[in-house]
């Protein structure tokens, strides 16, 4: 808004006064606009800032940011990407001249998505960060998207899986993912119920969350169109009581589906299912509980996870570093941070980058060997590329290979 001087007023104690009146309604009027954007919803779209074109120094070592659940209710699937991603800059740093370090964020899946953007922020604040691995949960993609889109960076998750977030076309161009989307989830799931395990009555509970609802959903959908009978329910991931829940559960059903983030919820549902005397119904979880705290239920127990190469070099080398443990939730976090350090590289070509730059060189990205037992390349929406599910089923201790 501009203010100006009434051209017909020549006194200048007027003028002053107009001025100053100027100013103050200018001023008030940016203290309106501060307000409304700090009430504004964190996930709400964002232009790129000059962060994203600021130029810099590539030097010996470059930093990759990373948003995972080092603490609260999902430590258990962050730490297996974080050794992943160890894994990789170790082995890269002792074959290359130039070297990566990695600037970490908690973001505390589970724990709502406040922590997902104040991590989020502190990460990018570094103007070192040329690409992100990150973050874990659909939710905090999401809500941390405005954040990490003013600061002009790309950013790679190795297990959000929420369709939308992908084909909303909030975030094209800045993210990706190297694992497919719940749309192709939901249809390995759903084959693996109408013609494997051949069940006609299945019991779907969600945790209210935009991952699992968005599962949810889709796989309620398919199990429809095959006549499967579906009862429908949601808890929130906060919740440890079961009992009312279920109670409501028909002991005719032959199967409960929970595609839920936080293995220990999914434990506690499991072991108070039990207690209700309605064990003989079978449990199947998604991506998110593919975990010895739900594996360890009892041999009724499935799950669907991510493409992995268990041939696969790198995934032999690395079970053999770790005492024969996979950790394979957390491989797909490694061809996150291949790609992103790749990126990188190419963009530090000339000795120096930005982060707009990496982003570009994301798109490009072309990995022909991969943990994922498949070739990294992303389509226009920053999916991967022919990415699939394996459906798993417990040994009673373990989750095995089952179709």
């Amino acid at each position: 808004m501009a203010v100006g001087l009434d051209p017909g007023d020549r006194r200048t104690d007027i003028a002053m006064a107009d001025v100053q009146r100027g100013a103050l309604a200018a001023a008030a009027l940016a203290a309106v606009a501060a307000a409304f954007a700090s009430n504004s919803s964190s996930s709400a779209p964002a232009s790129p800032s000059a962060a994203g074109k600021q130029l810099i120094a590539c030097g010996k070592t470059r930093t990759i940011g990373v948003l995972y659940p080092k603490t609260g209710p999902a430590a258990s699937l962050g730490a297996p990407q974080l050794h992943w991603m160890q894994y990789y800059v170790s082995k890269y740093n002792k074959s290359h001249k130039h070297k990566f370090k990695l600037h970490q964020g908690d973001t505390q899946l589970g724990n709502g998505v406040a922590n997902a953007v104040s991590a989020a922020q502190s990460v990018v604040a570094d103007s070192k960060v040329l690409g992100i691995v990150g973050p874990a949960g659909s939710n905090e993609v999401k809500a941390t998207t405005a954040t990490l889109k003013s600061a002009g960076v790309g950013f790679v998750s190795g297990s959000a899986t929420n369709t939308q977030i992908s084909t909303d076309g909030t975030r094209t161009g800045y993210f990706f993912r190297t694992v497919p989307p719940d749309a192709v989830q939901s249809t390995a799931v759903a084959n693996f119920i109408i013609h494997n395990l051949k069940f006609k009555r299945v019991y779907i509970i969600d945790d209210q969350e935009a991952y699992s609802t968005g599962l949810a959903d889709e796989t309620e959908a398919k199990l429809h169109s095959a006549h499967v009978v579906t009862k429908r329910d949601g808890v929130n991931q906060n919740q440890s009581d079961f009992s009312s829940l279920i109670a409501k559960i028909p002991r005719n059903y032959q199967l409960i589906y929970l595609p839920w983030q936080l293995p220990p919820k999914a434990q506690a549902f499991g072991r108070q299912l039990k207690q209700a005397g309605k064990g003989n119904i079978a449990i199947m979880g998604s991506d998110g509980l593919y975990d010895s705290a739900v594996s360890g239920l009892g041999k009724n127990v499935y799950d669907s996870m991510f493409p992995v190469g268990p041939k696969d070099k790198t995934v032999l080398a690395y079970r053999k570093a770790h005492h024969g443990n996979g950790d394979y939730f957390g491989a797909p976090s490694h061809a996150a941070i291949q790609a992103v350090g790749g990126a990188i590289d190419r963009a530090c070509k000339d000795g120096k980058a930005t982060r707009g730059e990496v982003r570009a060189q994301l798109k490009r990205t072309r990995i022909v060997t991969s943990v994922l037992g498949l070739p990294v390349r992303f389509d226009r929406n920053g999916d991967l590329r022919g990415g699939r599910f394996g459906i798993y089923k417990s040994d009673g201790k373990n989750f095995q290979p089952f179709a």
